[in-house]
């Protein structure tokens, strides 16, 4: 019998499950402990009304093209309007993911001779646009800003002449932490550098209006955000939030925004009503917070440390007591997710607790008590 024409890929799942890594997709069951549903929008009456009145002003569910070909619509435009003004920008652009919106910026708007300084724990997406670039690339250590000016002192010092490029999250997904926001648009400025900071998990939930972390940072020429509209939003898409010159240079030169069907003009007029929502609903933002608090509250006692933010993550480190304890949580009802290698360091398997608005805490006092028998007896 001839091998099979996917014996390699045989063998690399094999390899994966005997390091207890291999991923399969598992449903939604249990209380919501695993979502980036930050202000529970997604299932909302809200959302629901939302685009129940988009449906009713005719809005259509497809683009029909890219927005280069016909795909572009009125509701996409007003969208970006509306985003730029929300998130202090002079222009904005609507990807239909984040993840297609990291990488076309990372493959786009460095140049050949220009360097991108990224934190260590910056998303794959990112990773990936810049593998796609053209410019070079250091990383740099987590949350140090004294790294990122040495790196680029360094480069400058052995000739580099290009612009620097400093690339981070506002706040990380899998430790909850924020970044150093002001000292490194301080690093940003004595460099002559671009900023970018990835808003995915503090859209919604930080800053006035639900405008992020790097609120007080807008309005600067040398700082790009980006946030995601698929967790706190409760919708789907992307905004890239820059000078208008990178926004139609990504039009021109950004090979995922040219090249992909449009994102829905429906689903853009359902973004930016979600924009709205949490914006002029700041009760909102002030309920999760609380849950947040009573989380930390409930989880410290545990070993927990407090992030200070709705990610609360649980290192356990080895891949296999991670996944016997995700798995006792689920079956006591809670939906929590083990998080493996590669998605964090080796050694740092965890379980990434998301506090969001679809619990309370009586939700949460029951999932610390399971939390803390699994623990026990994993």
């Amino acid at each position: 019998m001839a091998p099979s024409p996917f014996a390699a890929h045989h063998a690399d799942l094999a390899a994966l499950a005997h390091d207890n890594r291999r991923r399969a997709l598992a449903p939604r069951t249990g209380r919501d402990f695993a979502s980036n549903d930050y202000l529970g929008l997604a299932d909302s009456d809200a959302m629901r009304h939302a685009l129940a009145a988009g449906i009713e002003r005719g809005l259509p569910t497809g683009s029909g093209g890219s927005r280069l070909l016909r795909g572009n619509h009125p509701e996409h435009e007003a969208l970006e309007a509306h985003a730029a003004r929300h998130y202090g920008s002079e222009a904005a652009l609507f990807f239909p993911t984040g993840f297609a919106a990291n990488a076309a910026l990372f493959a786009a708007l460095p140049q050949r001779g220009d360097l991108v300084v990224h934190d260590e724990l910056i998303h794959a997406s990112a990773h990936d646009g810049m593998k796609l670039g053209r410019a070079g690339t250091v990383a740099a250590a987590h949350n140090d800003a004294q790294a990122f000016d040495d790196i680029i002192t360094r480069w400058r010092a052995g000739g580099g002449a290009g612009t620097p490029w400093i690339a981070v999250e506002s706040l990380y997904s899998m430790d909850g932490d924020r970044a150093p926001l002001a000292a490194l648009a301080a690093v940003a400025d004595r460099h002559d550098a671009i900023l970018v900071v990835d808003e995915a998990h503090a859209t919604g939930v930080f800053g006035p209006g639900g405008a992020g972390l790097a609120h007080g940072l807008a309005r600067r020429d040398n700082l790009i955000t980006l946030h995601t509209c698929g967790k706190a939003l409760g919708a789907e898409g992307a905004l890239l939030c820059a000078a208008a010159i990178a926004c139609d240079f990504l039009v021109n030169r950004g090979r995922p925004f040219i090249f992909s069907t449009a994102p829905s003009p429906l689903m853009a007029w359902l973004v930016r009503q979600a924009i709205e929502i949490v914006a002029t609903e700041p009760e909102r933002q002030a309920r999760l917070h609380a849950v947040v608090r009573h989380a930390a509250e409930r989880l410290v006692p545990l070993g927990v440390p407090a992030s200070g933010t709705q990610i609360l993550p649980v290192v356990i480190g080895d891949n296999q007591r991670t996944m016997r304890i995700a798995g006792a949580l689920h079956e006591a009802g809670f939906d929590i997710r083990g998080i493996r290698p590669p998605t964090v360091p080796h050694g740092t398997a965890r379980l990434r607790i998301a506090i969001t608005l679809n619990v309370d805490e009586a939700d949460v006092d029951a999932m610390a008590d399971a939390l803390a028998a699994a623990m026990a007896a994993a």
